[in-house]
């Protein structure tokens, strides 16, 4: 069964196997962790089933399972690292106001003075609060990408149907943080 023609979203990674007997440990990139089971089979980037979970159950940060497609500690094993994906349609739709991240992904990136930055590469979290990573326009494709933070006054406006991202850029200055009205104290 292939789901390629498909757009996919990434919702788990396996992050190792788990007992003796084929099961997986599996960190779950859902809002409500448990979820990441409820979507049916899951794929692999290529689109083909990758297991099926059976009795996801909660451990340490990620969850554990069996599988009817994984038999033995070894298949568990050689799979680590592997992304497991839906069908973007088994996802429920989005409430006003909120989206998917693979949804931001390709939206044109803009100042608020209108300026064209780019476009979202990805979406990051390094613990610190999620961060756009924005690739520049071809014409300074000599550019590394960049990135920006992801918050309501970073980003003031998502138009997902028009395909853009609107952003507020805002740089320190002599040391001094955005929005800082005074300069830091000298000792």
């Amino acid at each position: 069964m292939s789901e390629a023609s498909e757009p996919l979203t990434c919702v788990a990674i396996i992050v190792g196997a788990h007992g003796v007997h084929g099961a997986v440990k599996v960190k779950s990139f859902t809002q409500n962790p448990e979820d990441f089971s409820a979507y049916g089979p899951l794929l692999g980037a290529d689109g083909q089933i990758v297991l099926t979970p059976k009795n996801p159950r909660p451990v340490s940060n990620a969850f554990t399972m069996r599988s009817p497609e994984i038999k033995t500690r070894e298949q568990a094993l050689a799979l680590k690292g592997t992304q497991l994906f839906v069908p973007r349609s088994a996802l429920p739709e989005p409430e006003d106001e909120d989206f998917y991240y693979a949804d931001l992904v390709g939206l044109e990136v803009k100042s608020t003075d209108g300026k064209r930055l780019g476009t979202v590469r990805s979406v990051h979290d390094f613990g610190a609060g999620d961060m756009l990573e924005i690739q520049p326009p071809k014409s300074a494709e000599a550019q590394a990408s960049w990135f920006h933070p992801f918050t309501k006054q970073a980003v003031p406006k998502i138009d997902l149907k028009a395909g853009r991202i609107v952003i507020h850029i805002e740089e320190a200055v002599m040391g001094r943080a955005p929005n800082e009205d005074s300069p830091p104290e000298q000792t």
